[in-house]
């Protein structure tokens, strides 16, 4: 059964923006941390942002001020603002809840001009 799906990834240019979506099965926010990773080719996949079940946010240095997590508990969805972005970005996104240890499938961002 799907528990956690992405979208919303693509190819954009530097300097541009894009929205991810994070669809969650069940009612889980109240009891999960909500968070995005990412993966970029030969990388360790790595932390970008999160949210806690009180709406706590926290964001990887390399993203603050750029990326906006946010979610929606009516639609069970989480999202991923990301502006201003770079190169750098490039990378599979994914969505993960903590502490069920759920995990999207992913979804690829490319960040080129």
């Amino acid at each position: 059964q799907v528990q956690l799906v992405e979208s919303g990834g693509g190819l954009v240019q530097p300097g541009g923006s894009l929205r991810l979506s994070c669809a969650a099965s069940g009612s889980i926010f109240s009891r999960n941390t909500m968070a995005w990773y990412r993966q970029a080719p030969g990388k360790e996949r790595e932390f970008v942002a999160s949210m806690t079940t009180l709406g706590y946010t926290a964001y990887a240095d390399s993203v603050k001020g750029r990326f906006t997590i946010s979610r929606d508990s009516t639609k069970g969805t989480v999202y991923l603002q990301m502006n201003s972005l770079k190169t750098d970005d490039t990378a599979v996104y994914y969505c993960n809840a903590s502490p069920l240890g759920w995990w999207g499938q992913g979804t690829q961002v490319t960040v080129s001009s």
